[in-house]
């Protein structure tokens, strides 16, 4: 079987950058023939990327050479430079969709894939809905593009137009299945609650981890105020100096960024800042990592929590939707979930919420600080967060996804 694979934007370095990956190498495996499309800027290593991704074949759209700006990304905060839905004109957004439909109307004729898998609930995926009505769709929601099927109104109609019709949606938890069906509309038995993986062979704590002198914090994710850093980092101005180290993993651009490193920068304690990594040395870091924080104000399901937790790091992350649903029936000191701040919009609290969103953190870093400084050696992963972790393989979410296309090619 044949499978064409479209990302709009760099086939790494995001949560879908790796979910397509990983896809790709779960499906090489299963003989699977692989081919992509996606969006990349001028300087993306073409050949080099190739032997990277398990696919046969690979299509791109160049960003500032096909097109006159840099790759769109599917957050308005990306890990490298980028340019927003929201700030593209009519003209810019006529550009977009007319240089997607040449490459993708070559990449059909030229490879005849027997499916079609897009990733996100945005324009690109409506676009090859309304060219290939015949050929089976899938497609995969990560929940940064129900963030900008909010926050870019004026693009919805286009978006609907083509997704509507979708034969099949992967979403991450049954939480985004239920706000897929309410901001698009489309029928439940069309979206199945997929999850998604962690590579289980390159993140794991093979031996009983000692805590550290100071105790190691990690944050690892898109250096924006979406994922919570700046509040993170006040919060850890609070807490005294000389108990913890800080890691701060990650990278984005412009405003967002130079916020963050001033605010990382005034911190007392140490601090490394890593900047951009790839997985195996994140999962190097992780293993050194007492404590891993993630303070997101929006996710779908990051994946990045269990690839913490198979390292065998403690965790401090929000109350998302997504993220109570990871941990339902989990009952562990290894993991405190903070309440989210009251919200201004999708991902920015109120103004007036912000000290308490600082406030909350702070506790919950020192009621962890508490507990791993009980022991000079931390407890083994207990057996119901091992077999969290076994549900979450990509082994095991190919094989449903698998499923999802054989029941499409025999229809």
């Amino acid at each position: 079987m044949k499978i064409l694979h479209l990302l709009s934007q760099i086939p790494e370095a995001t949560g879908s950058g790796i979910y397509l990956q990983s896809i790709l190498k779960q499906a090489s495996k299963r003989d699977f023939q692989n081919y992509l499309l996606a969006g990349v800027p001028t300087n993306f290593q073409k050949p080099h990327k190739l032997r990277n991704l398990a696919c046969s074949d690979f299509s791109a759209v160049c960003f500032e050479q096909d097109l006159p700006f840099p790759v769109v990304g599917m957050s308005d905060v990306m890990p490298y430079p980028s340019t927003r839905f929201c700030d593209l004109s009519a003209a810019d957004l006529s550009l977009y969709e007319a240089c997607f439909k040449h490459k993708l109307v070559a990449a059909v004729e030229r490879w005849k894939p027997d499916i079609i898998h897009s990733h996100h609930l945005w324009l690109l995926t409506s676009l090859t809905r309304k060219l290939f009505p015949d050929i089976p769709l899938v497609t995969s929601c990560h929940g940064s593009d129900l963030r900008q099927f909010q926050n870019c109104q004026h693009l919805q109609a286009t978006v609907l137009s083509g997704c509507r019709d979708i034969d099949a949606i992967c979403a991450l938890t049954q939480a985004q299945k239920l706000e897929i069906q309410t901001l698009y509309g489309i029928e439940p038995d069309k979206i199945h609650v997929m999850g998604a993986g962690y590579d289980s062979e390159r993140f794991s704590s093979s031996t009983q981890k000692h805590t550290h002198n100071p105790i190691q914090v990690l944050f690892a994710g898109k250096l924006s105020r979406a994922k919570g850093v700046p509040w993170l980092l006040r919060a850890l101005k609070r807490l005294p100096a000389d108990m913890f180290s800080f890691h701060l993993v990650g990278d984005s651009d412009g405003v967002e960024k130079q916020e963050i490193l001033e605010l990382a920068n005034k911190l007392e304690s140490g601090i490394q800042i890593h900047g951009k990594i790839d997985q195996e040395q994140l999962s190097h870091l992780l293993r050194q990592t007492d404590l891993f924080v993630l303070p997101s104000l929006y996710e779908g399901l990051p994946l990045v929590l269990l690839e913490a937790l198979a390292c065998g790091c403690r965790i401090v992350t929000t109350a998302l939707p997504g993220i109570i649903e990871l941990f339902a029936g989990i009952n562990s000191d290894r993991i405190i979930l903070v309440d989210l701040p009251k919200m201004a919009s999708i991902d920015i609290p109120q103004a007036s919420e912000e000290d308490y969103f600082i406030g909350a953190l702070t506790s919950a870093l020192h009621k962890q600080f508490e507990l791993i400084l009980k022991s000079s050696q931390d407890v083994a992963i207990s057996d119901e967060i091992q077999s969290l972790l076994n549900d979450y393989t990509w082994e095991g979410v190919f094989r449903k996804i698998e499923s999802l296309y054989r029941q499409l090619m025999v229809k």
